[in-house]
C-alpha cells in the first residue's frame, strides 16, 4: 500500500475493467460515509471505509474517498468503481442485468494482515477469527509425530514452549541454547549446549553433534535490549550486537547445517517480527522512529531470509520468516502496558501459532514473510 498521491500506484493499470461493474453505469449515492467495503492499491483489494462521496464533475472518474482501515490518512486515496469491492454497488450491476444477471464473484481472499496491532486484534474480535483467537481450534500438532525439529534458542520464551509442545505431539525435538535447565532436558531428545549463534565455529559444533536428517529447522534466537534507541541516544553498539545475533545468526545456522549435509528434506522457519517490516513503520512507528537496532536487524533477517529461499530452491528446501505475534515474554515485557489492548498471548499460545504455520510450509510459500496470528502475509 502506497501513499495517495497520483503517482502511487505505478504497477496498476488504471484503465482496466474490474467485470461488469466498471462497464455498468455506478450511482455513487449508494455508498455512504463510514461504510466498509475493500478499495484496491498497488494490484491488491484492502479494507476500507469511505471518508467521503464527491458530485463534482473534477471527481467524476475517482468520486470516493477511501481510508484503507488500519493504515494512517495519508494512504487516503480517491478511487472508482474499478478499484472497489461493495456488495451495493455489485447490486446495481445484478438490477440492470449486469454480466447476464449472474451473481457477481464473491471477495478476493485476503491476502496481506494489517500493520495497526489494535485495528488487528479489534478487526479478528469483530469477526470472530477463531483462528486468531483460539488457535486450538485449528491447531494439529499431529503432523509432527516421529518428526526431527531443530529448535536454536530454545532455553526459555518461545523456543521453551514450542519444544515442549512438541515433545507432548511425540516429534524428536533437538534443542540448542547457551545453558540448559532440568526442563529443557526432559522436553527434548537431544540438547547441544554451550551453543553461540554469533559464532560460525559454534554453528558447525551444532551441526556435527546431530546425527540424523533433520524435519524442520526453526531459528528462534534473538535480542530486543531494553534501552532507549533514537537520534538522541545513539546505539550503534548494540545495533551491531542485534545485527550479529537476528542477521548474520540465521545465515550462520543454515550455512553450517547446509556444509553438514543436515538440510536435504528440512524445511527452514526463520523467526523474525513484524518489526523487520519496512513498510509498516510508517504505521507503527510513525511519527516517531526509534528502536533502529532492532528494527533494521529484523529487516536484514528478513532480507536474509529470502535469499536463502533462493539458494536453497534448487534443494527443495523451503525457507519461510515467521512473526510469531505478540507474546508475553521477557522480550517484550517493555511494553507490557499494551499486552491486553494488542491481544499479546502466552508464550504456551504463542507456540501453537508457530507451530500451525510450520505445518503448512511448502515450496510454493517459501520465502513468504507470515504472521502467525492470523496466518496473512507481511509486506517486506
Amino acid at each position: 500500500l502506497k501513499t495517495g498521491s497520483s503517482t502511487a500506484l505505478p504497477a496498476c493499470d488504471r484503465n482496466r475493467s474490474a467485470g461488469a461493474l466498471a462497464m455498468a453505469t455506478v450511482d455513487y449515492s449508494v455508498l455512504s460515509v463510514g461504510q466498509g467495503l475493500q478499495a484496491e492499491s498497488d494490484g491488491l483489494f484492502y479494507s476500507a471505509q469511505v471518508v467521503m462521496v464527491s458530485e463534482s464533475k473534477n471527481r467524476a472518474k475517482a468520486p470516493v474517498k477511501v481510508h484503507f482501515v488500519g493504515y494512517g490518512p495519508e494512504y487516503d486515496e480517491w478511487v472508482g468503481a474499478s478499484r472497489l469491492k461493495s456488495k451495493a454497488l455489485k447490486a446495481q450491476v445484478a438490477a440492470k442485468g449486469g454480466k447476464g444477471g449472474k451473481k457477481g464473484k464473491t471477495e478476493r481472499p485476503r491476502v496481506f494482515s494489517l500493520p495497526d496491532q489494535i485495528a488487528r486484534f479489534e478487526r479478528a474480535k469483530k469477526e470472530d477469527n477463531k483462528r486468531y483467537l483460539d488457535i486450538t481450534t485449528v491447531y494439529d500438532g499431529s503432523v509432527f509425530k516421529g518428526k526431527r525439529v531443530l529448535i536454536v534458542g530454545a532455553s526459555k520464551g518461545l523456543g521453551f514452549e514450542m519444544a515442549k509442545e512438541l515433545k507432548t505431539q511425540d516429534a524428536e525435538v533437538i534443542a540448542t541454547c547457551r545453558s540448559s535447565s532440568p526442563e529443557l532436558e526432559s522436553s527434548a531428545k537431544q540438547v547441544i549446549k554451550d551453543i553461540d549463534v554469533t559464532s560460525y565455529d559454534s554453528m558447525k559444533k551444532m551441526a556435527e553433534a546431530i546425527k540424523d536428517p533433520l524435519d524442520y529447522v526453526i531459528f528462534n534466537a534473538g535480542y530486543f535490549p531494553d534501552i532507549k534507541d533514537s537520534l538522541d541516544s545513539v546505539q550503534a553498539e548494540e545495533a551491531l550486537n542485534q545485527f550479529d545475533i537476528q542477521a548474520c545468526g540465521p545465515i550462520r545456522c543454515i550455512g553450517a547445517l547446509k556444509a553438514a549435509d543436515k538440510l536435504k528434506g528440512a524445511k527452514v522457519v526463520i523467526i523474525s517480527t513484524q518489526a523487520g517490516s519496512t513498510r509498516w513503520r510508517f504505521t507503527q512507528n510513525k511519527g516517531e522512529g526509534g528502536n533502529y537496532g532492532h528494527h533494521m536487524s529484523r529487516a536484514a533477517c528478513n532480507i536474509g531470509a529470502v535469499l536463502m529461499s533462493e539458494e536453497l530452491k534448487a534443494l527443495e528446501v523451503p525457507v519461510v520468516t515467521l512473526h510469531p505475534g505478540f507474546n508475553r515474554t521477557t522480550m517484550t515485557a517493555k511494553f507490557a502496558h499494551i499486552w491486553d489492548a494488542e491481544g499479546a498471548v502466552e508464550p504456551a499460545e504463542g507456540a501453537k501459532r508457530v507451530l500451525y504455520e510450520c505445518g503448512k510450509i511448502t515450496m510454493k510459500t517459501s520465502g513468504q514473510f507470515i504472521n502467525c496470528e492470523d496466518g496473512l502475509q507481511i509486506p517486506f
